[in-house]
């Protein structure tokens, strides 16, 4: 039998030599591996949602910024159309691999950059459908990520809006027309909307300036309510968004927890730190010499409901006691 001091003792010895392992074999390569982040966001607000789950996730793995590996990050600060400048230019100082931080469009300017640099993504919504990879499972040439599927989710968040607030009868959906992953997104809302018997009302925002335009469409149009779909241009205009949210009283839904933390009503999508610390693992294995083509795409299996009750009292709302038990966080 083990004793606990010789088993604390060797489980110290193998945490001790992850780091030293991957070490180890980035020196044997001849020199210090680079990582290519590329972010549709900006400096001040960060890489993308729960980024730093992805630090944690290569540092779980041996992978240390600045003692065996390093990083260039590339900022689109929040404009998509900068997005295939910023790739070619990772691709130029051939960086070991790509990291793609966040959103279809970065995704997709990776990929016809880099025709043999390996690419990992997140925060893709239909992967196969925007025709990054062949299929989950055998993704084929140089890519591979950690993804969800959009559909699956976006009739759910409708439904749990309308649980929320019964006498929803005009949903508007904000949403960017720049983004490819919301074409058959949309048509699923609206076909669920049509089960819930919802009207439903697309509101596009391609930058900040299309913000109060959308919210005046909203309130002229007499809808009850949004559901706001992930995108960076939203996510970077968080604060606008939630104050023009509460400022026409309108009860939205949001894809990722963030913006509920913030002051948001409801949220439901895929666990995020999940997401990059799946990413985090598919970077270890490629930077160990794996090939994306024979890494499968990682899923979301954890997924998230939080409620704000203070913003629900905000605006008059009583959230029925059946809601609130399915939720995974409460913020009171």
């Amino acid at each position: 039998m083990i004793d606990r001091r010789t088993f604390l003792t060797a489980a110290g010895a193998v945490l001790l030599a992850a780091p030293v392992a991957a070490e180890g074999q980035a020196r044997k390569a001849g020199k210090i591996p680079r990582i290519g982040i590329l972010s549709p966001f900006s400096t001040p607000s960060g890489t993308s949602p729960s980024f730093d789950a992805f630090r944690v996730g290569l540092r779980e793995s041996g992978w240390i910024e600045g003692r065996n590996f390093t990083t260039e990050y590339r900022w689109a600060e929040g404009k998509y159309e900068r997005l295939p400048a910023l790739a070619a230019d990772l691709v130029r100082l051939k960086v070991d691999v790509i990291f793609s931080a966040w959103s279809t469009p970065a995704a997709l300017a990776a990929k016809h950059a880099a025709k043999t640099i390996p690419i990992v993504f997140v925060g893709v919504g239909d992967a196969v459908g925007v025709g990054l990879i062949e299929s989950l499972a055998r993704p084929a040439g140089n890519i591979t990520g950690a993804t969800f599927i959009t559909e699956e989710t976006i009739g759910k968040q409708l439904q749990l809006l309308k649980e929320a607030v019964p006498r929803l009868s005009r949903v508007g959906t904000l949403s960017n027309p720049a983004n490819p992953v919301y074409g058959p997104a949309l048509k699923d809302i609206e076909a669920m909307g049509r089960t819930l018997h919802v009207e439903i009302q697309r509101l596009g925002v391609q930058g900040p300036d299309d913000l109060d335009s959308a919210f005046d469409a909203a309130t002229r149009s007499r809808v009850g309510g949004l559901v706001v779909l992930r995108d960076a241009v939203l996510i970077v205009n968080q604060a606008r968004l939630l104050e023009l949210a509460a400022k026409h009283r309108l009860p939205a839904m949001y894809g990722m927890r963030e913006p509920v933390e913030a002051g948001g009503l409801i949220s439901f999508g895929p666990s995020l730190p999940e997401l990059y610390r799946l990413a985090a693992q598919l970077v270890n294995k490629i930077l160990r010499g794996a090939k994306p083509a024979d890494l499968p795409v990682e899923q979301a299996t954890k997924f998230e409901l939080v409620i704000n009750l203070k913003t629900a009292r905000a605006l008059g709302l009583a959230i029925p006691p059946s809601l609130l038990a399915r939720a995974d966080e409460i913020i009171q």
